[in-house]
C-alpha cells in the first residue's frame, strides 16, 4: 500500500512538471511570467521558485494557494488579454507585450480551463493529464524522433525542395522558435526531449496542415513518429 501511494505521487509529481513545461515551452514564457501576471492583478501568490521547482519535478509539497494562484491566472488566460489589458499596460508594460505574444491557458478535455482542483489532483496522481497533454518524451528518443520528424514531414524528399512547404504549415510566428524548427528540419540540430514535449502540439498542427494525417489525437501522432523512426532504423 505504502508503495502504491508513493508511485502515485511519483507519477502525480512528474505529469504535474511535464503539464507546467509544455504549457510554458507552448508559450515561450520563462518561470518569471506567471508569478508577475499574479502579482500584478493580485490574484493569488506564487513564486518564481515555485513555477521553476514545478516544472522540474521537484516540489514535494506545494501549499494549496500555488494551485489557486495558477487556476485563477489560467481562467484570465482563458478569458483573454482585452479584458485586462489596460491593467496590466499601467502596472507592467513588459509582461503585457510577452502576453500579447503568446497567452495560451490550459484547457482540459472539455474544452473548459483546468481549475485548482483538478492541477491538484494531477499533482497527487489521482487525475490523469488532459488528452492533449497525456505524452511523455525520454531524452534518449529525441534525437532520433527528431530526425524521423524531418523525414515525416518531407516525405522523403530533400529539406532544399520542401522548406516552404512545411515552413508555411508551422503554426508558430515567434523567430526563435521558427530558426530552431528550420535547423532540425535541416539536420542542423535535433530536438531536447524537453523541447518536444513542448513542440509537439505546433508539430501535430504542422502535419495536419500539410495533410500528412487526420490523426486526432496527439499521442497517436507521436506513436506515428515512433513507428517512422523504427522504419528508418531498419533500412540502415
Amino acid at each position: 500500500m505504502t508503495a502504491d501511494f508513493r508511485d502515485s505521487l511519483l507519477r502525480g509529481r512528474r505529469a504535474m512538471a511535464h503539464l507546467i513545461h509544455v504549457w510554458h515551452e507552448r508559450n515561450g514564457w520563462s518561470h518569471k511570467i506567471l508569478p508577475a501576471f499574479v502579482e500584478t492583478l493580485n490574484i493569488g501568490r506564487v513564486h518564481s521558485s515555485q513555477i521553476s521547482n514545478l516544472r522540474n519535478g521537484k516540489l514535494a509539497s506545494p501549499s494549496p494557494e500555488v494551485f489557486l494562484a495558477l487556476a485563477k491566472a489560467n481562467e484570465l488566460l482563458f478569458n483573454g488579454i482585452q479584458p485586462i489589458k489596460e491593467r496590466l499596460e499601467e502596472k507592467h508594460p513588459e509582461l503585457l507585450k510577452v502576453l500579447l505574444e503568446s497567452s495560451i491557458p490550459l484547457q482540459g478535455d472539455d474544452g473548459q480551463p483546468i481549475g485548482a482542483g483538478y492541477l491538484f489532483e494531477i499533482f497527487l496522481g489521482l487525475a490523469s493529464l488532459p488528452s492533449s497533454f497525456n505524452w511523455f518524451i525520454e531524452e534518449e528518443e529525441a534525437v532520433s524522433l527528431s530526425a524521423a520528424l524531418a523525414e515525416y514531414f518531407c516525405q522523403g524528399k530533400s529539406w532544399r525542395v520542401c522548406k516552404d512547404m512545411v515552413m508555411n504549415a508551422y503554426p508558430v510566428q515567434k523567430p526563435l522558435r521558427r530558426a530552431k524548427f528550420a535547423e532540425v528540419m535541416a539536420g542542423l540540430r535535433d530536438y531536447t526531449a524537453e523541447e518536444l514535449d513542448g513542440e509537439l502540439l505546433d508539430l501535430h498542427a504542422t502535419s495536419k496542415a500539410l495533410g500528412n494525417n487526420n490523426f486526432e489525437g496527439t499521442d497517436i501522432f507521436l506513436q506515428v513518429i515512433r513507428n517512422r523512426v523504427g522504419i528508418i532504423t531498419s533500412k540502415e
